[in-house]
């Protein structure tokens, strides 16, 4: 089964291509360009290019949900059902969370995963893995980093952009028995997405993994309207 992998949910853009559970092509671009610009192309070099494969060849496509850039979900999740319904191939949604927190899935120390949401919040979700398998996730929430910090308790390995974006506070909360990633490893990684589907044939037709946005919180614009109204 080949399996094609997108995220769009930060500045950077990571996508991967798998055939069964073999890794044959990834890519991850970030600079000025908006993803409406970049994107396509990139889909093309990397399918038709480096893999020598036409769309219709991929058997299942793979989005970012969210939480992140509402924008750039909107984006991702739009190329990524538009190219499903092309082939009638089916689609589905993994957490951006997700896709930081599997990079991670040896680690023996919860991982704190901690998306910058600016605003002085962070997006967030707690996982333990035991032997590489996920046996406990909790529920994704955008909150205060500090709150992030003190529920992922001390010895925790924390990741993401917001790890870094507040790491002098995880020093002070958690102590020196905390992690952090390395810089390299914050971001989404759409092979990492991948990871549940693989060898799971009751993946696309799951009702929690149906391809729809996870924001977690209003938008500016929405924000903004409902202070209109009410003043």
């Amino acid at each position: 089964m080949r399996l094609f992998s997108l995220s769009t949910a930060e500045q950077g853009a990571s996508m991967a291509l798998f055939q069964g559970r073999e890794l044959i092509c990834e890519s991850f671009w970030t600079g000025a360009k908006s993803h409406s610009k970049r994107l396509m192309a990139m889909v093309e070099q990397m399918v038709k290019d480096r893999a020598g494969l036409d769309i219709s060849d991929i058997d299942g496509f793979i989005a970012a949900r969210g939480p992140g850039s509402f924008t750039g979900l909107r984006i991702g999740i739009s190329v990524i059902k538009g190219l499903a319904a092309a082939v009638s191939k089916p689609c589905a949604g993994v957490s951006s969370l997700d896709g930081i927190a599997w990079r991670f899935y040896p680690a023996s120390a919860p991982v704190c995963v901690m998306m910058d949401a600016k605003r002085q919040e962070v997006y967030t979700a707690l996982y333990r893995f035991e032997r590489g398998r996920l046996v406990e996730k909790s529920q994704e929430r955008v909150c205060p980093p500090d709150e992030a910090i003190d529920a992922a308790g001390e010895a925790a390995l924390f990741a993401g952009s917001g790890s870094k974006a507040y790491a002098e506070l995880i020093k002070e909360r958690a102590g020196s028995s905390a992690w952090i990633s390395p810089m390299h490893m914050d971001a989404v990684s759409a092979a990492a997405m991948a990871g549940p589907a693989l060898g799971n044939p009751g993946f696309f037709t799951a009702e929690e993994n149906c391809l729809v946005p996870v924001y977690l919180r209003k938008s500016d614009a929405e924000i903004h309207f409902s202070q209109k109204s009410v003043s």
